[in-house]
């Protein structure tokens, strides 16, 4: 066993300057604007399946950070820097939180300070904060003063822990539907995260006033035969607003995800999707007032490649596949033309 530094001891290490809090406070407050309904731009939350490298992760946020100039008055565009990798199995690449170089060995202080260290830079040289999947609920102090929005992901909705925590986060959290679609336990993770508890966190213990922007995520979902089964259609979204109906949840909201199993991780189906459920929005008010954005899986180049590739691409997923720059670039002007 070895000790890691503390969340505030690595802080002091890798710490967030006076400008950037004041960057980020003020992108918290306009996205929180989105989710309270304050504010009608539209959300995207895009970028690698997961951030392996900091070079290609920085310059795809460099070039979104251009768009976003000229697509403000539309669109926040909320860059994915996702650290953590889960793996069904066990088994395989977790995200440069375990893995600084993806050939390399494991290494948890080196990722802990990878982990900061790219979401500043990203902060320093573009202006803006980051999304990141929260599935290690313990690992959160280490990046609470550096991120913007927080997912948390279809096998971990049900866990306490991970509701218990989203219950005492600041910023907006996105509970997936968990894998077998049941859009129950996405809302019942909601009802959890907006009310307040007292818990042990890190051998201390909390309690919390509850996180009135924890909303739903629909990402679709797995059958009996493991085939996908996408839950984007407009019936879905309408099943989805009458359950929101049904309880006193606050700020009622949903980001559709337009990859995993609702493109059966076909990543080139993503514009489809996207244009889909704009026209969703755009037939019925009740939706377009409930659907506060997308999360788009992209990055430099498109599709992945295995870990280790004799020829390997700069900026190429080495995880999910995803949309390449320029098709990318193409769909958020059009989101924009359309919202």
């Amino acid at each position: 066993m070895e000790n890691l530094p503390t969340p505030d001891e690595l802080k002091e290490r890798v710490p967030v300057s006076a400008n950037l809090k004041k960057i980020k406070a003020a992108r918290d407050e306009e996205i929180r604007r989105v989710f309270t309904g304050d504010s009608d731009k539209f959300l995207l939350i895009i970028g690698p399946c997961s951030a392996d490298s900091e070079d290609s992760v920085l310059e795809y946020i460099e070039r979104l950070a251009k768009i976003q100039d000229k697509v403000s008055d539309r669109l926040l565009l909320i860059p994915r820097i996702y650290t953590n990798k889960p793996r069904t199995t066990g088994m395989g690449y977790k995200g440069i939180m375990h893995q600084p170089n993806p050939e390399g060995k494991p290494d948890l202080e080196a990722g802990l300070i990878a982990v900061r260290n790219i979401h500043i830079h990203s902060m320093e040289q573009t202006g803006l904060t980051a999304a990141d999947e929260m599935l290690y609920p313990a690992n959160w102090s280490y990046v609470d003063d550096v991120l913007s929005y927080v997912a948390i992901g279809a096998r971990s909705v049900e866990n306490q822990q991970h509701r218990l925590t989203a219950s005492g986060i600041e910023i907006p959290v996105g509970m997936k539907n968990p894998t077998s679609g049941d859009m129950s336990v996405m809302i019942n993770s909601c009802i959890a995260a907006q009310h307040g508890h007292t818990f042990i966190y890190r051998s201390s213990e909390y309690k919390t006033d509850g996180n009135p922007l924890a909303h739903c995520v629909l990402r679709g979902a797995t059958n009996k035969h493991g085939e996908s089964v996408p839950n984007y259609h407009f019936e879905d979204l309408e099943l989805l607003l009458r359950l929101y109906e049904e309880t006193t949840l606050e700020n009622p909201a949903v980001i559709v995800d337009t990859n995993h199993s609702n493109s059966g991780k076909k990543y080139d189906q993503q514009p489809r999707i996207t244009r889909e459920v704009l026209n969703s929005r755009k037939y019925d008010p009740r939706v377009r007032k409930l659907v506060k954005g997308l999360m788009i899986e992209s990055y430099l180049e498109p599709g992945c490649q295995a870990i280790g590739t004799e020829n390997h691409v700069y900026g190429k997923s080495i995880t999910d596949p995803c949309l390449g720059w320029d098709e990318t670039e193409r769909l958020i002007y059009e989101v924009a033309a359309l919202c």
